[in-house]
């Protein structure tokens, strides 16, 4: 027959102080950039100008009836999304980046990205 013991003071101490280190460590290692929005419809970024920092994920969300692209200006990144599609791209570099529409030229934007 086995006994269960009760922990005493400095166990239990201990256990929470164990739990809340690495619990505070998960926190870090997982901590991700945020997600910044830019909807496409009636042929134009909305919103045109973002601010964001190097790991945050800019999404483009295409509510139009045709596809649309994000092209980074120096052709450094494309994303094409097709109608009622979404596409993301994760900030690397701090500067700010102009894209456009490769279909539809005149739409611009334009994300400035914080170290």
């Amino acid at each position: 027959m086995s006994t269960v013991r009760a922990p005493d003071k400095q166990t239990t101490c201990v256990s929470l102080l164990m739990l809340a280190f690495v619990a505070g460590l998960g926190g870090v290692a997982s901590s991700a950039g945020d997600t910044h929005r830019i909807v496409m419809k009636a042929v134009d970024y909305e919103p045109k100008t973002i601010r964001a920092r190097v790991g945050d994920t800019v999404e483009w969300v295409n509510e139009d009836i045709v596809a649309h692209t994000a092209t980074a200006r120096d052709r450094s990144w494309d994303v094409n999304m097709l109608s009622k599609r979404s596409g993301r791209m994760t900030m690397q570099a701090p500067g700010t980046v102009s894209y456009f529409c490769r279909y539809h030229p005149n739409m611009r934007g334009e994300i400035v990205v914080a170290p």
